[in-house]
């Protein structure tokens, strides 16, 4: 090995060994633990730990209460992706509009959701959405409409919590989106402007090209965040009405940290695991090939 090479494997050690801390050694760790019968007898006594093989699988499969949860978290999913990414990109070509004034203070107003506690922001959407004193309600019951337990009913509980979340995380991906927008040529939109095409035609043809690989790349953080989802509906409902907003983090949480069943939580995560990776190799496929159309 060259002096050079020595030097670059030098410079990204301190990269590939965070990278197996964080990342190779607990997926790797999981599956093992997903194959075994760890529970509190475990923790208390390693040699009551046996391998069982792929059990935990079998039964996480014949589990209603999954496929429940994986049910909740592909509708968080499938709606609140889109949702997020067209709020994210609505105020981030609202704030590159050259006609809007004040544009660093609404930078920081749309930006702040992001950057607060979470529970806090979660607890005050509580009382805002509250049945009986919500100032939502409230709104509706001035102009006449009936007050809707958003909580409370199953139909409008995943709704409720959508809301929530992408005004909470819709402020990220807006800085992305606004980074990347500044850099798409002032001389192509006024081309496209002096050859006729209107605002749509430009965002079309002019911007969303040039934005591309940013928006597959929100899209793939956008896609691995809903699929986590947990805090929210931890906080907001603790998973109710009638499991309609247990997500899949949220079940593997209650099986390794309420009924201390470890290996059947660590069955949850590898499933989540694998999910997100054939999701996201799917987002990937898709991309190249209408890459491949536009080329």
């Amino acid at each position: 090995m060259t002096g050079r090479e020595r030097a670059a494997w030098g410079f990204v050690a301190p990269a590939l060994i965070a990278l197996a801390v964080f990342f190779v050694v607990p997926v790797v760790s999981s599956l093992l633990l997903s194959l075994t019968d760890f529970d509190i007898y475990a923790l208390a006594d390693l040699s009551n730990l046996r391998w069982i093989g792929l059990d935990n699988y079998t039964r996480l499969l014949g589990n209603p209460l999954f496929w429940q949860a994986m049910k909740n978290t592909v509708l968080f999913a499938v709606f609140g992706v889109p949702l997020s990414i067209a709020a994210s990109l609505g105020a981030a070509l609202l704030l590159d509009a050259r006609t809007v004034k004040w544009r660093p203070m609404w930078r920081v107003i749309f930006f702040a959701p992001f950057v607060t506690t979470l529970v806090a922001t979660a607890v005050l959407w509580n009382y805002l959405l509250n049945t009986r004193y919500g100032v939502i309600n409230w709104a509706l019951t001035s102009i006449g409409l009936p007050a809707v337990d958003w909580l409370g009913d199953p139909a409008t509980s995943i709704p409720a919590i959508l809301l929530f979340v992408v005004w909470k995380t819709f402020g990220y991906n807006m800085l992305i989106f606004l980074a990347v927008l500044q850099t798409v040529p002032d001389e192509l939109h006024e081309t496209a402007r002096i050859d006729g095409a209107g605002p749509w035609s430009r965002f079309r043809h002019v911007t969303l090209p040039a934005i591309a690989p940013t928006l597959l790349l929100v899209s793939i953080i956008s896609v691995a965040g809903f699929f986590q989802l947990f805090a929210e509906p931890y906080v907001m409902t603790q998973g109710g009405p009638a499991q309609s907003t247990v997500t899949v983090l949220y079940f593997m949480y209650e099986e390794g940290f309420k009924w201390w069943n470890l290996g059947s939580a660590s069955a949850v995560a590898f499933v989540l695991f694998v999910c997100i990776f054939a999701v996201t190799m799917l987002q990937l496929a898709v991309s190249r090939r209408l890459g491949g159309e536009h080329t």
